[in-house]
């Protein structure tokens, strides 16, 4: 993928399109929690047995798409809340149409892991799943894209949530790890589809790197004053036309007169 050729802006512009870009994915996080919040208070009159995923059952199939709005206490809900607005406005920020594509992926992969992996007759519920298909998905985005946002935002990713390759694993009764391994996998798969989505950013050069352009200037300017150039053309004895018929001469060979012996100019006597 090459950078996009747009017409070049200011750093000023720059700068408040960053920030209107980090303003809109704040909101959409925050608008996301909000909804959590609203639900978990609602939860008392809701019926969450039948809402949650019930691996194998096919009226468990229902929780594949309500699930992950239901969380089972508070410190669940805020755990599931603070994940989702940190990978969710970095997600949103460096990658905003393929986070928007990605997110019924996350959503479904995870849900469907649960129904399909976890011990039939447990329930699972909660966006943790969600949660792990941004953060696998924002890292892998940063080692297939390799542009200096997708770099920083994978490492911001691994730093807060590196944990994360370890809980897809089972490790901790009553952690619902298939529906994180169906959200890392979801998240995975989704970098790869949708990794052009967005487009790469204008790749701005580094100070250094404008002095040593100006050095092989100034020193191709100084080449040229000193000497002249070689010639571009170099005449050649035995030429090859490539333009000839086939059944034509391959070539044409200059004609060079015999060399006369030493004996041929002295004088004879008679």
């Amino acid at each position: 993928m090459s950078p996009r050729s747009t017409a070049p802006i200011t750093s000023h512009q720059q700068r408040q399109h960053d920030l209107h870009r980090v303003r809109r994915a704040v909101q959409y996080s925050l608008a996301s929690v909000l909804v959590l919040c609203v639900v978990y208070s609602l939860q008392g009159l809701l019926p969450l047995q039948a809402l949650t995923v019930n691996p194998g059952s096919a009226t468990g199939l229902v929780g594949v798409l309500t699930a992950p709005l239901l969380h089972g206490s508070p410190g669940h809900l805020l755990a599931n809340a603070t994940a989702l607005l940190l990978l969710g406005t970095l997600a949103l920020t460096v990658y905003p149409r393929a986070t928007l594509r990605a997110l019924p992926v996350l959503w479904l992969g995870s849900g469907l892991a649960a129904w399909l992996l976890g011990q039939p007759g447990s329930q699972h519920l909660g966006a943790s799943g969600v949660t792990h298909g941004l953060g696998f998905l924002v890292f892998v985005l940063g080692l297939l894209r390799r542009d200096r946002a997708a770099i920083a935002a994978g490492m911001m990713a691994f730093f807060f949530y590196g944990g994360m390759l370890l809980t897809i694993f089972p490790q901790e009764v009553g952690v619902s790890w298939e529906s994180h391994m169906g959200g890392a996998i979801a998240g995975v798969l989704a970098a790869f589809v949708f990794r052009r989505s967005d487009p790469m950013p204008i790749r701005r050069k580094y100070s250094w790197e404008i002095e040593e352009e100006l050095e092989r200037e100034h020193a191709a300017a100084s080449h040229d004053t000193l000497e002249p150039r070689a010639p571009a053309d170099v005449p050649v004895l035995w030429q090859r036309d490539e333009f000839r018929g086939e059944h034509e001469g391959r070539g044409k060979l200059l004609p060079f007169r015999p060399r006369r012996s030493v004996q041929d100019d002295e004088p004879r006597a008679d």
